[in-house]
């Protein structure tokens, strides 16, 4: 491995020669830009104004441009003999617990070797005494024409260097959150926390650039003069007004199915506990677009509504009701108030035939 910078750490009135080299490298697939027309490459030339010749990289130097458009030029020279401790020195600053650096800070990583025997014993110390501490050093140093931050941390054996942002690098997120108001509600908090549960933790090292690999099956395939077939991935579909907590339910249940576990368990009858317990706190609204499914009647509606159907259809036809079961196993006692009701009501009414026929032949005979 070829190191990019060497230089000193230094802590306190201890001197650690140093070597240091990219602790990351870019796996992905670069292309050079062609004529479309006839294929040929298209390239980039340094050529100096004044001359209107291509220069070569030894004889490009740095300049600063002035307000007025005038060229200063700054050489090697100037920026070593700047007044800074850090030239050629990491300089521990300080050391701080690891969660009072901010993820946004993080910037490129590397890896810092010793440079010769004996920086291996002043190298080592710092190394277990971060690792006893818990701790990481802050250091400033100079790399690529600026003055920079960084952070030593452990890792294995090796002191690694993260490149840190200075914190006012950092923009602030104004305006960037959304500025509705709304208000979640506790029993979807629960079905979130269940979600993240059911996805469980991930080892990062199972992870892998699925794009990077389907672009070395079409750069191969190319090569070799073939045609892939696969269809493209699908693009992604506009936002949809959905219920958070079906959406967060229907998550749930295809996680779980993913696991390989059952989809009725914790997350469902957490929630249904909740929405009973909160009542409207917890209400749980379907699916937009969604349809209802038909209620089921009870048996023994259905069983009126059959018979009464067989009946309609026995009149209009002018065949006889066949008897159902409902009808046949009417108890005796209700049969038999049925047949009383019906014969008080002739009685009455040749009572009242009777009375009438009275009244008629009085007013005859008068």
């Amino acid at each position: 491995m070829r190191s990019i910078w060497n230089g000193n750490i230094s802590f306190g009135l201890v001197s650690i020669p140093i070597k240091m080299y990219p602790a990351t490298e870019d796996h992905s697939i670069s292309f050079r830009q062609i004529h479309t027309r006839d294929g040929g490459r298209i390239r980039y030339r340094k050529v100096c104004e004044l001359e209107g010749k291509p220069v070569e990289s030894s004889e490009i130097g740095r300049a600063y441009e002035d307000a007025d458009g005038a060229l200063v030029p700054i050489t090697e020279e100037d920026l070593e003999a700047l007044p800074l401790p850090t030239t050629h020195t990491l300089e521990i600053e300080a050391f701080i617990s690891a969660a009072e650096i901010d993820p946004l800070q993080m910037g490129d990583a590397y890896y810092l070797g010793t440079s010769g025997a004996a920086a291996a014993k002043p190298y080592t110390l710092l190394r277990e005494a971060l690792k006893r501490s818990e701790k990481v050093a802050i250091a400033k140093y100079a790399h690529r024409g600026r003055e920079r931050l960084g952070m030593l941390r452990v890792v294995g054996d090796t002191i690694a260097l993260h490149r840190l942002l200075w914190p006012d690098e950092v923009r602030e997120p104004a305006g960037v959150a959304p500025k509705e108001k709304v208000t979640v509600k506790p029993a979807e908090l629960d079905l979130a926390d269940t979600l993240m549960e059911t996805l469980g933790e991930v080892d990062l090292n199972d992870l892998r650039d699925e794009y990077h690999e389907a672009l070395e099956e079409l750069v191969a395939a190319k090569v070799s003069g073939a045609t892939l077939t696969a269809e493209p991935g699908e693009r992604p579909a506009g936002a949809q007004v959905v219920d958070l907590m079906a959406a967060l339910k229907e998550s749930v249940r295809s996680a779980k199915e993913a696991r390989g576990e059952e989809a009725g368990e914790g997350a469902k009858g957490e929630a249904e506990e909740e929405e009973e317990g909160e009542g409207a706190e917890a209400t749980v609204h379907e699916l937009r677009g969604r349809k209802k499914a038909p209620a089921k009647k009870a048996p023994a509606a259905a069983k009126r509504t059959a018979t009464a159907k067989r009946t309609a259809t026995a009149k209009r036809g002018g065949t006889k009701t066949p008897k159902t079961a409902e009808s046949a196993e009417e108890p005796a006692g209700k049969a038999a108030g049925k047949k009383q009701t019906g014969t008080k009501k002739a009685a009455a009414k040749k009572t009242t035939a009777k009375k009438q026929t009275g009244k008629r032949g009085t007013r005859t005979a008068s």
